[in-house]
């Protein structure tokens, strides 16, 4: 293969500066070089790959249709040599550090408990975690960019390895300022006279939601609002007016305590799995095997 004619690093880094930080001027600043010298990378990238990739509208530059194509590609590129880089320094140190990443409802209520327990139990390694959707978690994985993560749904990628975790079920639940509050039942027909609020349709949680009401014949509930957190969701309950279902994980406590109320469905009960999932290529990180430990304990 002809590797003379590819564009290099500093060429897609500068790319990104322009874009990110409005110009070639401050472009320039950030990287502690002339302008002009912002100007002649940017055209080399454009003789590289034989389109003009930036375009003056008025007083800014502009990405073309193209440019926006080599701007994703070199964040993409960027970002994964920056794990490389992470990745290479932790065998240097000995793989002590753990890259880890979680959907948005382990994270809010999960994940906390476990960082203070990993802190306490593994004091000699360090621990980076951050939450994102499943499709993106799953891509981070299969690329390098994490070493372990935990989900709601079980990735499909032939490099990754899942394990089961702990077994949840999405429950319906309103306040106890709801009329439902004690109606220990309701018909699958009641679905469609209530005002739902839910988790965003790109959540793990969602597409299991939807899933599960195709499955009983339901195509659509009545959707007040999507939000992008199960705890948000939990203070809106607290008015009266709607419903939701949450993982029975992220509503424990406020179920003991009767801040929130469980209704029952006739026909209808969504159990899933949470799962462990890591790359096959990274399989000897021990903070990794630590953390797998840990969570086995806690089960």
């Amino acid at each position: 293969m002809e590797y003379k004619n590819l564009p290099d690093l500093t060429s897609l880094a500068t790319l990104v500066a322009v874009v990110e930080h409005g110009g070639v001027n401050e472009a320039a600043r950030r990287l502690f070089v002339g302008q002009p010298a912002v100007t002649k990378r940017l055209r080399g990238l454009d003789a590289c790959y034989g389109i003009r990739l930036m375009q003056r509208q008025g007083n800014r530059l502009e990405l073309t249709a193209a440019g926006h194509r080599v701007y994703d590609f070199a964040r993409l590129v960027l970002m994964q040599q920056r794990a490389l880089v992470e990745d290479l320094s932790q065998l240097r140190e000995g793989r002590d550090s753990l890259r880890l990443e979680v959907t948005t409802a382990i994270g809010e209520h999960l994940l906390p408990n476990l960082l203070l327990q990993f802190s306490e139990a593994y004091p000699q390694f360090s621990i980076q975690s951050r939450m994102a959707y499943s499709r993106q978690i799953q891509t981070h994985l299969a690329t390098g960019l994490a070493d372990l993560a935990l989900l709601e749904q079980a990735p499909d990628h032939p490099d990754i390895l899942v394990q089961k975790w702990l077994d949840d079920e999405l429950l319906l639940v309103c306040s106890d300022n709801h009329p439902l509050r004690y109606t220990s039942l309701i018909a699958l027909s009641e679905l469609s006279r209530l005002n739902f609020v839910l988790r965003e349709s790109s959540s793990s949680m969602r597409l299991i939601l939807d899933k599960a009401l195709r499955d009983v014949g339901i195509e659509r509930i009545p959707l007040a609002m999507e939000v992008g957190s199960t705890d948000a969701i939990v203070e809106m309950l607290a008015g009266g007016k709607y419903v939701s279902f949450l993982p029975r994980f992220a509503v424990a406590e406020a179920l003991a305590d009767e801040s929130l109320f469980r209704i029952k469905i006739e026909g209808l009960r969504i159990k899933r799995t949470l799962w462990i999932a890591r790359t096959r290529s990274n399989i000897d990180n021990p903070a990794a095997e630590a953390f797998i430990g840990l969570l086995r304990h806690d089960r």
